[in-house]
């Protein structure tokens, strides 16, 4: 039998049984989001270490294209059966295959003399802007959902913008890509957290998701702007 994932029905102030509903609902997720980690730093690690990226930059757009066909798909395919122990798994390998990809930005700030310090600081950067956020997402009794329209508009943007990118490659374009990357990843944490604390999210398969998309998004700008503006090179 497999579990149900759904915990609770539409939130109500003062009804202890939604609320404790709704902490579980954060508990998994928080859990899962850590537990996603895993499978991250081994594809990191796997693709940094044993895999030569050269065909990706040998056909970057199509390498680009290629990707976000299986990112956008995998993301259809975890939300089709968030209900099951299949959507967990398919999380996992998502998480996984992210780590991967997430090599050859690796390979390059590995390659700088600071390398390693840089990496550190764009986690321990990620690390501090999910905390600070998700404090204040779980404590506060403002209701963030005023942000949809804000973030659907961010996400447009945002994809236009990385779709121009794939074909004109400028540094100014990616330098931007990076800030709005950080700002609306962080927004996203904030509703996401938000949004399950108040009852709008009872899955934490899909929370998880969305939250693991956005640290990833982070800290991947994050690294790009301190190899940028940081990296020590010979």
């Amino acid at each position: 039998m497999q579990p149900d994932l759904h915990t609770g029905a539409p939130y109500s102030a003062g009804s202890t049984d939604i609320a404790a509903q709704q902490n579980k609902v954060l508990r998994n997720t928080y859990l899962l989001l850590a537990i996603s980690l895993i499978p991250t730093v081994i594809g990191a690690a796997v693709g940094t270490n044993f895999i030569n990226f050269s065909f990706m930059r040998a056909s970057p757009i199509m390498s680009v294209l290629v990707m976000l066909a299986v990112f956008y798909g995998w993301i259809y395919a975890i939300e089709k059966n968030r209900d099951s122990v299949l959507g967990v798994g398919l999380l996992l390998g998502f998480t996984a295959f992210l780590g991967l990809m997430m090599a050859p930005l690796l390979q390059t700030i590995l390659s700088l003399r600071n390398g390693g310090q840089l990496v550190m600081m764009a986690a321990g950067g990620t690390a501090a802007v999910f905390f600070v956020l998700s404090g204040i997402a779980s404590t506060t009794k403002r209701d963030f959902s005023f942000l949809n329209k804000f973030l659907l508009v961010g996400f447009v943007v945002i994809m236009l913008a990385v779709l121009a990118n794939i074909f004109l490659q400028s540094p100014v374009l990616q330098l931007t890509l990076c800030a709005a990357f950080i700002i609306f990843s962080s927004a996203i944490i904030l509703w996401q957290i938000n949004s399950i604390v108040r009852g709008g999210e009872t899955n934490y398969v899909s929370a998880t998701l969305t939250l693991y998309v956005s640290l990833y998004n982070i800290f991947t700008s994050l690294l790009q702007l301190l190899g940028i503006f940081g990296g020590d090179r010979d």
